[in-house]
Formats: C-alpha cells, structure tokens, sequence
C-alpha cells in the first residue's frame, strides 16, 4: 500500500469538485471561510476549475470535466493535498473518467473526502493500491467553530495524529441553511455504540471501505478488484467500515447481501458501522442494528456499530488502506491506525 506525504507547514491545498460543487449556500459562503481558515493558517490554496459551478446532474460539472479536473489536480506539482469540494449523487459517472493507471504511477498525494467521495477513496486503494482519507468535505472546515472531529481530520492530514476515539454526542439535523451557513454541529444526540458479540471487543485488519449507496453501485462493474485486494492482503485481514446515506433498513439488508455474494467478504477480520442517515427507522421489524449483524454475523467475526463515520456529523476521519487496530468496551472505542 503506498501512502501519500502528509501536508506540511506553508503547503498547499488543493480543491476539486469531482461531486457537487460549493455554487449554492451553506456550501458557497462555508467554501469561502474555509479559505479564509486556511490561508489565516499560513497555507496556500490551488482551486479546481469545477469547484463553483453547478451544471452538471448530481454533480459539478460534465463527468468528463470532472474526471479530468480531478486527474489533472492529482498529477499535479501545484498542490500538496486534495480536498474534495462536496459529496453528491452521480461522482460513479466521474470514474469512468478517472486515470487510476497515473494514480498508481504519480506520487501518492492524499485525497479526502466522503459519501459519494467513496467513488474514488474505494477504487483509489483497491485499484491503485494508495491510500486516501475518508472523511470531511471543506465546507465542514468553513463552520464557524470546529468541531474536535475536524480538528481530527485536519490534524490527521498534517500527520499529528493517527488515533481516535469516539466522540460524545452526534448531529440527529443539522441547522445550517442560505441565512446561517457557518453554524457549528447541532450535537444534540448522545452517542451510544452497539457492539457484537459481545461488549468488549478487539479487531486488526487492513481498512477498506465507504459509503454502501457508492459501493453497491461499483460492485460487479470493471472497477470490481475487492476480490484480488482481500487476497493480497489476506494476511492482514480486511477490516471493513460502513455506513448508508439513502438506503433504508431493507436497502441496508439488499446490499450487504449484495456485497457478500459479490465475495467482497473474503478474508474479512471485523466491521465497523457507522450510524445509517436512517437511523431510528423501523421495517417490518427490522431496525438498523438487525439490517447489519442478521447478515454478518455469520462471519464470526467483531462488529462494533453506531460508530462516528458517516451522515450524521460528527464523523472520524478514516485512512482507506491502512492496518488499523478497533477496541470497544462499554461505551467507548478507539480506532489506531498504522501506515504500513
């Protein structure tokens, strides 16, 4: 697994919309002070062509545009990292765009992003064997207050920090809209884990993973290596972690079974679940806790759910391809990566 050089001090970030753009508020003024942040911090900033402009469907721009913004921006000498702009809903129609052969070949540099950003932190680790960020999108680091969590994700992007533990509560809706768009979390949940089979647990593996709406999407396609990935790095174990956007309880259930009999399971050394953009539905009796250990559960292996990955803010940042060590015990649990 290679891994990219973390960002240093004066270093320079870069911004691409491979996804949704920042063209419309809360997305556009949180941009905007993210900049601020950031250049106030002492880095310079390279901005993608495609980071203001909404003309695409689910996404910034023309795949093609995007495909190629985000190719050239990876390749490129003029910045040190990459933030993606926003997740969205057609970034799989971007992919077929996306030059992972000069991914693999260029030197790593880290990507960061989530939800639909899975299109490319996935396939950017399985395909290209390089390790990318799962995690905040910039307009998180434009809100008025940071919270501790992308105090994380940016202190893990600089390299300061590589192990996490969960935070206290979680955003069940978020405030912000056009008149308030720099509003912190709306942290009014308290976080509470479920963990499986038992309430202390341990895990070690190697992270892959996303958000299961992109996943589903890419399984079966020519971009489908999962296979070929958990065997070379059977020796590791494959420590997955998941989370849902649109998919309700029986989507949840549908993909899981998708994914399984994909054989994307092989080799496989634990789960970690984030909290479901769903969470607090119920299905013919099936709550978001049975949609995931009904089905991988046979697989004998530790589970911890409600984890802070995903749609309800706030989340943890996750290095795609990194070995990874998982302890949970009561209402606790930490994630300590390793770049190896």
């Amino acid at each position: 697994m290679r891994f990219p050089k973390f960002l240093k001090e004066n270093g320079t970030i870069g911004f691409v919309a491979p996804s949704f753009g920042c063209a419309t508020e809360p997305y556009y003024s949180l941009f905007i002070n993210a900049q601020k942040r950031f250049t106030d911090m002492g880095y310079k900033l390279s901005i993608g062509p495609n980071c203001y402009v909404e003309k695409g469907i689910g996404i910034s721009n023309d795949p093609k545009l995007c495909g190629k913004e985000l190719n050239e921006s990876y390749v490129s000498s003029d910045n040190d990292v990459i933030i993606s702009c926003g997740g969205g809903e057609l970034m799989c129609e971007t992919v077929n765009y996306i030059d992972f052969e000069a991914v693999a070949k260029a030197d790593p540099k880290w990507y960061m992003g989530y939800s639909d950003n899975t299109n490319f932190t996935f396939l950017s680790a399985t395909l290209a064997d390089t390790a990318a960020i799962y995690g905040p999108c910039v307009s998180d680091f434009g809100m008025s207050e940071w919270h501790e969590s992308i105090e994380d994700a940016f202190d893990l992007l600089c390299g300061r920090k590589l192990n996490f533990k969960g935070y206290n509560g979680w955003e069940y809706e978020g405030l912000k809209d056009e008149s308030n768009p720099l509003l912190p979390y709306n942290i009014t949940e308290k976080s509470v884990i479920t963990t499986y089979p038992t309430s202390d647990i341990s895990m070690e593996g190697r992270l892959i993973g996303g958000c299961m709406d992109c996943l589903i999407n890419l399984t079966g396609t020519r971009y489908d290596r999962v296979r070929d990935f958990a065997k070379k790095y059977a020796d590791d174990g494959i420590l997955w972690f998941i989370e849902a956007c649109d998919l309700n309880m029986m989507g949840i259930r549908r993909a899981l079974w998708q994914m399984k009999n994909a054989g994307w399971f092989e080799n496989v050394s634990g789960f970690i679940v984030g909290r479901p953009l769903h969470i607090g539905e119920d299905m013919m009796g099936l709550d978001h806790i049975r949609a995931v250990t009904d089905t991988l559960s046979e697989y004998n292996v530790p589970i911890l759910l409600d984890a802070d990955i995903g749609h309800h803010a706030p989340m943890m940042p996750i290095i795609t391809g990194a070995m990874a060590r998982v302890k949970a015990s009561g209402n606790e649990y930490s994630i300590e990566m390793r770049l190896e």
